[in-house]
């Protein structure tokens, strides 16, 4: 395993636990700064935000940098924005160095996908970007919840000096363990954007909004699923994002060696999966252990897609892989804005909770026609394309 894959992972740890570890901080964050809670939760939408529209924008203006050195570049925008973060004495400034650390977001992932599949061979490339992304299962699984206990115990502002430290060491990894790619093409933005003139290009893309959508529809409303329906108390909450986040891990590993074999394959089965796993939620809700088996199924496959997703889209867009690997990640964004406002008008509109994993199951069975649409009629899936060096 190439050391460097481990640096990426390390780099996806950091990023992914930023991301993440406000929502378990947000009453120290709007205590502090002397805000509501709901005005505090616009720091998870503005970030959110910030990915959706920086990831293209990042990824064009780096577009004629070495992959490299683009990735080192994010990486110490990353860590100022954290500074900002622990630094900012009102609001808007915490929103501010929110937006900036945003920035960096999509575009790492893009580009770092793109880097972690030219590690290796064509193959092992789906493996590659899993092993990567693990770093982002990892950091629900870890980072958030041991953020979140840091913020608590020592004040939200030293979780993110904790972040930035840790951004501190993936910086340094990248530096020493990425290779320089002498061979590497310069990239034209006229052929970046033509690049984006696919059909399958886009309803890749149209895949990956939702099945974050599906993910999310649930995801987002997890908390009083688990508190309302299946009556557990708030630290068997924690237990059980423990569990999920355990479920993501396996999944996104699975997921890669089933890539590698066969990305429609894979795709298919995982929307199926998903759409049987939320449906079958509604159910198993009211029951604990029943419920604990099916979100990890669940989780094992939601997060299964992640490294097929990230194939496909480079494989229709492979004139332009720093691009479209980095629109995939603003897609991720969009359809978990999308998830989380399905979920919300389902339970604002007096349906109950229970149907919320019912309205998760009916986007990825949308996202399922869009898979099927797209392969339909495909031959020689089983190779994901090679990346562009």
């Amino acid at each position: 395993m190439p050391v460097s894959l481990l640096a990426l992972a390390l780099s996806a740890f950091a990023i992914g636990t930023t991301e993440f570890v406000i929502m378990g901080l947000l009453p120290e964050v709007a205590n502090d700064l002397r805000v509501s809670i709901p005005s505090a939760g616009w720091l998870i939408s503005g970030y959110a935000l910030g990915v959706a529209i920086g990831a293209p924008i990042m990824a064009l203006l780096t577009a004629k940098l070495p992959r490299k050195r683009t990735l080192i570049l994010l990486m110490a925008i990353f860590i100022v924005g954290n500074i900002l973060c622990a630094l900012a004495y009102t609001y808007n400034l915490l929103m501010l160095a929110r937006i900036v650390t945003a920035l960096c977001h999509g575009a790492f992932f893009g580009i770092g996908a793109v880097v972690a599949a030219s590690l290796v061979a064509p193959g092992k490339q789906a493996s590659a970007v899993a092993l990567m992304f693990t770093g982002l299962t990892l950091a629900n699984v870890l980072g958030v919840p041991l953020g979140t206990w840091f913020g608590q115990m020592f004040g939200w502002r030293a979780t993110f000096w904790g972040v930035a430290v840790i951004g501190v060491l993936a910086f340094i990894g990248l530096i020493v363990s990425l290779p320089t790619n002498r061979d590497e093409k310069p990239v034209h933005l006229a052929s970046e954007v033509s690049a984006l003139n696919n059909g399958k290009l886009w309803l890749s893309l149209l895949m990956t909004v939702f099945f974050a959508a599906a993910m999310f529809a649930l995801f987002s409303y997890i908390a009083p699923l688990l508190l309302q329906v299946t009556g557990i108390t708030d630290r068997g909450v924690s237990w059980t994002l423990f569990l999920i986040g355990a479920g993501l891990t396996v999944g996104n590993i699975l997921g890669g060696k089933l890539a590698d074999w066969k990305v429609s394959f894979s795709l298919i089965l995982s929307f199926s999966l998903i759409a049987l796993f939320s449906l079958l939620f509604s159910w198993t809700s009211h029951s604990l252990w029943l419920a604990e088996i099916t979100l990890f199924l669940w989780a094992m496959a939601t997060f299964a897609m992640v490294p097929a997703l990230q194939i496909n889209v480079v494989r229709h867009g492979k004139d332009a892989p720093n691009l479209v690997s980095t629109l995939n990640i603003s897609a991720f964004n969009v359809g978990n804005a999308l998830g989380a406002w399905v979920g919300g008008a389902v339970i604002g509109g007096g349906y109950g909770l229970t149907a919320v994993p019912v309205s998760a199951a009916v986007l990825a069975a949308i996202g399922l026609l869009v898979c099927l649409y797209t392969f339909r009629g495909s031959r020689g899936q089983s190779q994901p394309a090679r990346a562009t060096h």
